[in-house]
């Protein structure tokens, strides 16, 4: 039955079609009311229902039907009896069926009619869903529409059904077109101020979404716009603010002005409630050698800082592994979760140290069992020096491969020639102090040393041949086996040329032949001579220019103690300065020239100096000598001829006297 009254009022027009049924009802109602005292003030509540039954007036056969209520109340019902004789029988069946007594219908019937005042927010059901709107009944004398838009998620998805209860606002009871104008955006913004206001009296927490970044802080949607500064984001300044657009957070209300629609939030101030409560329940706990678990809240140069439930603490870079580490973010990201050990604990300052390595056994306590000497090892190079390169075997235990030890052959000057950082090496353990934490590797143990080998390969006497890999002042090398090379001295190039730079003979790449002189395997030098392939002419010198000997040659060389003559290709003469002249000579510089033609005498012949001493004084006095001995000889041989002579003539003039006698 209140149904029935509800849709008569949302329909007026269809009130002629049920005028008649409704006459009954408030007949019948008129009837009960004398049953109660207060019934006669009762119906005049219906007064205003019976107001559209103004056209029924002309029907003159109901108008006695109003004096004679009091006498007779069936009259009125005689006229109307033919007409529909059952009519009357539908609210009495109702009320048959329903089991309701006079006031329960009394409440409902008022209900039907209750009023809402527009700017009201009441909670409705959708009745239906059309294109363009959406179907509410509020319980108002008419159903309200809402724009289909409203309905929509913010994929676009509509979320509307029939049957669902929403919360409308009521803007206009009735427009031109007698439809009820809901909103349901409207209604939320209403009720979202509500629960701002309640949350701020209470002191409680509000739930929100950060929607992007404003002049000093963030944007949060808490159902209407609302402000975060920056300050009140974390505990610690966020250097990237643009990593929390789209989270959810919790927040609480600093402020609000609801006429200029301003909220200012705060998630700083719940986190450092937060924070307070956990930091007193960790200092219950909080003792020196407890393991404990945290979250790693910052990263720095020399460590990471731990939250540790209210409460900080830093692990240091040297106490998170027993092995090498270049920096904490190799090891450790923001947000990771991880377990410590408590190092020390300082209550008054509240500082605490922790350590992760202390976690583990330290693993030089049985270095020397699982690594003895000869050991061959595999590791990774972790660092490089000028020095050598620092492998670690196994986490927290390093060795040093020095360069001297990371090749046979090569002269290594920095270890980068041979490795870099990050490599897996295998060596040998040379060496090992478990006390100072120290392990000598070595690289080209792993392989035999070519030097042990190398003396049967080339016995001394045998002839190579190589290319010519590098020249120095002091000779050339040359390249036999892979990593050993062969010095030939500039002193083993030429038996007899004077060589200033082996440059001037020989270039890089240049094929050449040499003999083995010596093998000295402990220092790893290998010797060549190049002259050794031919004789010695200076086994023939002595004989071939021996003392006395008159030879000739060209100057080479004049210097201040001498001058150098060269007797043949390769061999070289000295007239010292003493035995230029028999005269005292400063220098024979300026009196003689490269090129000039020189004869000397031999004075002296060392064959293991290799040097020939030549003298123009001693030639020239032997000259002298020769000279005068000529000139004594003819002197005699004049003097016997003339006194032969004059005794000739002395013995012819006797002759000549005897005769005249």
């Amino acid at each position: 039955m209140v149904e029935n009254v509800v849709d008569k009022e949302q329909n007026p027009q269809a009130q002629s079609e049920s005028e008649a049924p409704e006459a009954k009802t408030d007949d019948i109602q008129a009837q009960a009311a004398p049953a109660e005292p207060t019934a006669p003030a009762e119906p005049t509540a219906p007064a205003e229902p019976t107001a559209p039954a103004e056209p029924t007036a002309p029907a003159e056969p109901t108008a006695p039907a109003e004096p004679t209520a009091p006498a007779e109340p069936t009259a009125p019902a005689e006229p109307t009896a033919p007409a529909e004789p059952t009519a009357p029988a539908e609210p009495t069946a109702s009320l048959e069926e329903e089991d309701l007594d006079q006031e329960q219908l009394e409440q409902l019937y008022e209900q039907s009619f209750r009023t809402i005042q527009e700017g009201e927010v009441a909670r409705g059901t959708i009745v239906s869903v059309e294109n363009d709107y959406v179907v509410v009944d509020i319980g108002y004398k008419s159903e309200g529409q809402i724009p289909v838009e409203e309905f929509r998620d913010p994929d676009g998805n509509l979320v509307a059904e029939v049957g669902q209860q929403v919360d409308v606002l009521l803007e206009r009871a009735e427009d031109d077109d007698g439809t009820i104008i809901l909103s349901r955006e409207k209604a939320a913004k209403i009720k979202v101020w509500d629960e701002i206001s309640r949350v701020y009296n209470d002191d409680g927490v509000i739930t929100g979404a950060i929607v992007g970044r404003v002049k000093g802080g963030m944007s949060v949607d808490i159902g209407v716009p609302a402000f975060l500064p920056g300050s009140q984001v974390d505990l610690r300044p966020v250097r990237n603010l643009d990593a929390l657009i789209g989270k959810n957070f919790d927040f609480k209300i600093l402020k609000f002005n609801k006429k200029r629609s301003n909220i200012v939030l705060s998630r700083r101030a719940l986190l450092e409630k937060e924070r307070e409560e956990k930091k007193s329940e960790t200092l219950k706990v909080l003792e020196e050698g407890r393991v404990m678990a945290g979250v790693v809240k910052n990263i720095t140069d020399y460590g990471v800082f731990v939250d540790l439930g209210g409460i900080d603490g830093l692990l240091h870079i040297t106490d998170m592994s027993w092995g090498r580490v270049g920096h904490p973010s190799e090891m450790f990201g923001i947000g990771d979760e991880i377990t410590v050990k408590v190092l020390n604990f300082d209550r008054d300052r509240e500082r605490v140290s922790l350590g992760l390595k202390q976690l583990k056994s330290d693993p030089w306590t049985d270095a020397s069992e699982k690594f003895p000497v000869g050991t061959r090892v595999s590791g990774k190079v972790v660092s490089l020096a000028d020095y050598g390169a620092f492998v670690e075997v196994e986490e927290g235990v390093e060795g040093l491969i020095h360069v001297s030890e990371m090749s046979w052959t090569r002269k290594v000057r920095h270890p980068s020639k041979v490795v870099n950082v990050g490599d897996i090496v295998e060596a040998v353990v040379l060496n090992i102090n478990p006390e100072q934490k120290r392990i000598s590797l070595g690289m080209k143990q792993v392989e035999p040393n070519p030097w042990d080998v190398i003396a049967e390969k080339y016995p001394v006497g045998t002839t190579i041949e190589g290319r010519v890999k590098n020249i120095t002042d002091f000779g050339i090398f040359i390249g036999i086996d892979e990593g050993i090379d062969g010095l030939v001295h500039i002193s083993d190039i030429s038996w007899t040329k004077r060589i200033k730079h082996p440059g001037e003979i020989y270039k890089k790449g240049d094929e050449v032949q040499a003999v083995v002189l010596n093998i000295d395997r402990e220092n790893e030098r290998f010797s060549l001579g190049i002259k050794q392939l031919e004789s010695d002419p200076w086994d023939e010198i002595p004989q071939k220019y021996q003392v006395g000997t008159k030879v000739s040659g060209v100057v080479t060389n004049v210097t201040d103690f001498g001058v150098f003559v060269e007797l043949e290709e390769g061999v070289e003469g000295l007239i010292h300065v003493s035995e230029i002249s028999h005269e005292k000579i400063k220098t024979p510089v300026g009196m003689f020239n490269v090129g000039d033609t020189i004869t000397a005498k031999v004075v002296s012949v060392s064959r293991r100096e290799r040097k020939i001493g030549l003298s123009l004084r001693r030639l020239e006095e032997e000259t002298d000598r020769a000279s005068y001995s000529e000139y004594l000889n003819t002197t005699q041989a004049a003097t016997s001829n003339l006194g032969e002579q004059l005794k000739q003539v002395l013995d012819r003039q006797n002759e000549g006297e005897g005769e005249e006698d």
